[in-house]
């Protein structure tokens, strides 16, 4: 069956079947400045979400075999965009993600990266959409027939692919930890823990993603914003600031902030999500 479930806007839980929003969960956050900027959304209503999640459906093919799967850097600064220029410089040989209708994937494209990741974030449940899984290299999708998320699997793939270099993905503690213990049993490999969708974290979850990760974003984290302020970290942003939880992490960030032309500078007072959970 055709299933897609997403967290989205406000980490709810949307649930897309057949290129249709048919169930929208209950949003734990309020408003998200990211989303009144491009989007206007003032507050994240059930209605907005479905309306904003029907729109990406209809206009770059969300969750359906016309997904584009590719786009173009522009001038802006997340996760995806960092991903992309570490491709782009060569500083890694692949970035393992998560793509609607594919699960875990291997990305070695810059562009691929930057339109797998900077659409789409949140997804906590696919289907196999075979359209899509085409676009990818041969043996850089963890399972083909139930579209899987596995980051850790996705780690194991891609040393089985001979990538030295890599960057991952993840959204849980639990993740972090097991991709760092499974990194020290290979010699010459490298890998780069990105920490994304982080709200709702306890304090203690918090603590588990900055020891283990390189560069983290705060979405609407209370406790990652505490952490990251007590120990006084390198970040970048001010209203979903992303931080680095490394030495390499930092180097990351410069590197991305060197390629747009530097940090933008703000006029007025920067807005936060609310409620930071």
């Amino acid at each position: 069956m055709d299933k897609h479930v997403v967290e989205a806007l406000g980490k709810a839980k949307v649930t897309i079947q057949d290129g249709k929003v048919v169930d929208v969960g209950e949003p734990i956050i309020e408003y998200c400045p990211l989303f009144d900027k491009h989007r206007g959304i003032k507050e994240l209503t059930k209605d907005e979400i479905e309306k904003n999640l029907q729109f990406r459906i209809d206009d770059f093919g969300m969750c359906t075999k016309d997904r584009i799967l590719r786009q173009k850097d522009f001038l802006s600064f997340g996760i995806s965009e960092i991903l992309s220029t570490l491709l782009d410089e060569n500083l890694i040989d692949c970035a393992i993600m998560v793509c609607e209708g594919c699960g875990t994937v291997l990305i070695t494209e810059p562009e691929l990266a930057q339109g797998v990741g900077g659409r789409v974030s949140g997804l906590y449940q696919t289907s196999p959409i075979p359209e899509l899984m085409e676009q990818f290299e041969p043996n850089h999708v963890v399972d083909d027939e139930t579209a899987e998320i596995d980051q850790v699997e996705g780690l194991r793939l891609a040393i089985e692919n001979g990538y030295k270099n890599i960057a991952v993905t993840i959204a849980v503690p639990e993740d972090g930890i097991i991709l760092r213990e499974l990194e020290k049993e290979y010699d010459g490999i490298n890998v780069y823990l990105f920490a994304v969708h982080t709200t709702g974290l306890s304090r203690e979850e918090a603590e588990i993603i900055f020891d283990v990760s390189d560069v983290v974003t705060a979405c609407a984290s209370k406790h990652l914003r505490d952490i990251a302020c007590e120990e006084e970290l390198f970040s970048v942003g001010t209203s979903i600031p992303i931080y680095a939880g490394s030495k390499i992490g930092e180097e990351f960030i410069k590197l991305r902030l060197d390629k747009i032309g530097g940090p933008k500078k703000k006029t007025g007072n920067s807005k936060h999500p609310s409620p930071l959970v």
